[in-house]
């Protein structure tokens, strides 16, 4: 059976519902398709003590502040599962939870979205797919001897899944600091912070407030024909959230170089150096979900596809939402993903 909708959203998270909210202010007939059975986007899937860089009044999408929790400043995935379900629920989004998209093809006029129970054709798509279903994992040397357990940040959940294990968390970045701090803090285990470079640490009264301001910044710069101010990453790569300050305080939070490769029980450095290890966590980021988009022949280098804001250069019905920079600044984030959902939006009703 084929449906049809001026407008179809591939992806029901955070981006999904902000592009909902303003196609819905232009007037559009559109659908949201979203594979997971649920509402909340990528936060359901979360580890149990992650939390938020910026307080909740800072950490909200177009038209909903999220509320406040006395006591906690920074909130939970679970806070941020049950804004996003009552965000859905309160604008009265058309979301399909439990519809996966499998492909987005050109058929003539309209694109088709093919999905597991049936066809969508539509004049436009937004893409908002995210990149939590796509993890990455380098190519390191001896990843396929270790005989421990792998896994993903993704897949992380709680220090007593890892009680008295000699754990090894890869990555210098925000997850590899949390979930480092979180196995240290918790002390059921040995714990090892690997990274390529040195941590750095943002200062401990930044938060994402400031960090939206300076990614707002640098847009401005780049948008004026200033020099580029260099934005978030000129200012470091970890943003100290209460347990990661206390973990570093406590001097339990210590990095170690990258090591060169994985042997059957460990890991060996440059110096020869051996530890042992029964699990490694790698926190290596993620690339961008973009599968389903495949047939329509865009993939640029870097496997992005190359865009003019959040439109794809090469089929104009075509807008990406909410997968980094390179479709809006701080657009993966709650906060950021407002603005570049409503420019989406307004572009798609001109060209309908």
């Amino acid at each position: 059976m084929t449906r049809h909708a001026d407008v179809v959203v591939v992806g029901g998270g955070q981006a999904g519902l902000a592009a909902g909210y303003h196609l819905r202010r232009q007037g559009l007939d559109f659908v949201i398709l979203d594979a997971d059975a649920a509402p909340g986007g990528s936060w359901q899937h979360m580890w149990d003590s992650l939390r938020l860089f910026s307080p909740a009044e800072h950490s909200s999408l177009p038209g909903r502040l999220m509320p406040a929790r006395r006591g906690r400043t920074y909130p939970d995935a679970g806070h941020v599962v049950e804004y996003l379900t009552d965000y859905e629920k309160r604008y009265d989004l058309p979301v399909q939870h439990g519809t996966r998209v499998e492909a987005v093809r050109r058929d003539g006029e309209r694109l088709l979205a093919e999905t597991d129970s049936g066809t969508w054709r539509a004049r436009a798509v937004i893409s908002a797919t995210g990149t939590w279903s796509r993890p990455f994992l380098p190519a390191v040397p001896g990843r396929d001897l270790f005989g421990g357990r792998q896994l993903h940040a993704v897949n992380y959940r709680r220090p007593a899944d890892f009680d008295g294990q000699r754990v090894i968390v890869v990555g210098g970045g925000n997850s590899g600091a949390q979930i480092a701090a979180d196995l240290a803090l918790d002390g059921r285990g040995e714990v090892t912070w690997v990274t390529r470079r040195p941590p750095r640490f943002l200062a401990d009264d930044i938060d994402g407030r400031a960090l939206f301001d300076v990614a707002t910044a640098r847009r401005r710069a780049l948008e004026e024909g200033r020099s580029d101010t260099g934005g978030v990453a000129s200012l470091g790569d970890i943003v100290a959230v209460p347990p990661v300050r206390a973990a570093r305080d406590a001097g339990i939070l210590a990095a170690k170089p990258m090591f060169r490769r994985l042997t059957a029980d460990g890991v060996r450095w440059d110096d020869g150096t051996h530890s042992g290890a029964d699990a490694i966590v790698w926190c290596t980021g993620f690339r961008p979900a973009l599968a389903p988009l495949a047939p329509l022949g865009l993939r640029g280098p870097r496997g992005h596809i190359p865009t003019d804001g959040t439109r794809a250069l090469g089929e104009p019905r075509l807008h990406l939402l909410g997968y980094g920079d390179w479709t809006g600044p701080a657009s993966a984030t709650l906060i950021g993903v407002g603005r570049p959902a409503r420019d989406a939006a307004r572009a798609i009703a001109r060209l309908l």
